[in-house]
């Protein structure tokens, strides 16, 4: 193709022209809340896994409130596919002690990857946080915590629109320095929908010397209405367009489902452009608009699925 013709395409069908680089991807699932939601979870793993993400991640409830589900996931997914599974640890009501073992027990388990995070409140997203005396004040101390006891891997959190707690940008990056100083060895932003705003969040990143990398969290719509009360206590914009787009679909969730997969699926070929080459997708627990968004990446199959085994009692 010319580059004339390149240059009349958009960012979307520029993504499908061949000879381009195939993306580094990867997933964040939640611990099942009960046997109905831990087959719509063991559904989009099959599905996903085929891809060959670089890793998926399991998410660990406010307060430690699924600590067991969610290692029971990770352990699961170590022994039941050809995944790397990383999981989540949060510092919020729990001793240091409470959460050494923990960490000690996913080494023990076979689990290299953690991902490490200050964590909200109980039943609080994005709620005032008070550590606790004997527990680990923050991401920073709980980082080089998990370092201390083995040589995980540990990823760290960015938020690209500024953490509802933090004074400025410039304190968010001096944090992500210290976890980084602290064993940090990438970092997953929340998720956005300003791409421009996230370029130069990035970018102040670079030039405040940090060159871990920094994967943008992707998360495809699939009801409005849930992302907006999520990201209105999180502190994430929802542009005008965005809501125009779902504007009179709430009794409609095909077309939401297509508006969703659009619009993911272009915010991922612009920051391709951009020269990003690692995705992280929060899946939600399904797979469908995450598949389709990673087709249109020029992410495909690369290995087999393995076949499920029944869960153990």
């Amino acid at each position: 193709m010319s580059p004339a013709q390149s240059s009349a395409l958009g960012p979307v069908a520029r993504a499908g022209v061949s000879g381009q680089p195939r993306p580094r991807v990867s997933f964040e699932f939640s611990p099942p809340k009960g046997p109905k939601s831990e087959e719509s979870l063991w559904e989009a793993i099959r599905r996903l896994e085929p891809l060959g993400p670089e890793f998926v991640s399991v998410t660990y409830g406010a307060g430690g409130s699924t600590r067991e589900r969610t290692h029971r996931t990770v352990v699961r997914i170590l022994k039941e596919t050809t995944l790397k599974p990383a999981a989540h640890l949060t510092c919020v009501e729990a001793s240091r002690a409470e959460v050494d073992e923990v960490i000690q027990d996913y080494w023990d388990a076979g689990i290299r990857h953690i991902v490490a995070l200050r964590g909200d409140p109980p039943g609080s997203l994005g709620g005032a946080y008070t550590p606790r005396p004997d527990g680990y004040q923050n991401a920073t101390e709980l980082t080089a915590g998990i370092k201390a006891i083995a040589p995980f891997d540990v990823s760290v959190g960015v938020y690209p629109q500024i953490h509802p707690e933090s004074p400025s940008v410039d304190h968010d990056i001096e944090v992500l320095k210290a976890k980084i100083d602290a064993g940090a060895t990438r970092a997953i932003s929340n998720f956005f929908f300003d791409i421009d705003g996230y370029l130069r969040f990035v970018d102040r990143i670079r030039k405040a010397g940090i060159e871990v990398p920094i994967l943008p969290g992707i998360m495809p719509v699939s009801s409005f209405e849930g992302l907006s009360n999520m990201a209105g206590r999180i502190g994430v914009e929802i542009p005008a367009w965005l809501a125009n787009h779902f504007e009179g679909l709430d009794a409609d969730p095909e077309t939401r489902k297509l508006v969703a997969a659009s619009v993911a699926a272009e915010m991922c070929a612009r920051l391709a452009e951009e020269g990003f080459s690692d995705f992280h997708f929060y899946t939600l627990n399904r797979a469908d608009l995450v598949y389709a968004i990673c087709r249109v990446l020029g992410v495909r199959e690369t290995l087999p699925t393995t076949e499920p085994k029944e869960a153990a009692a």
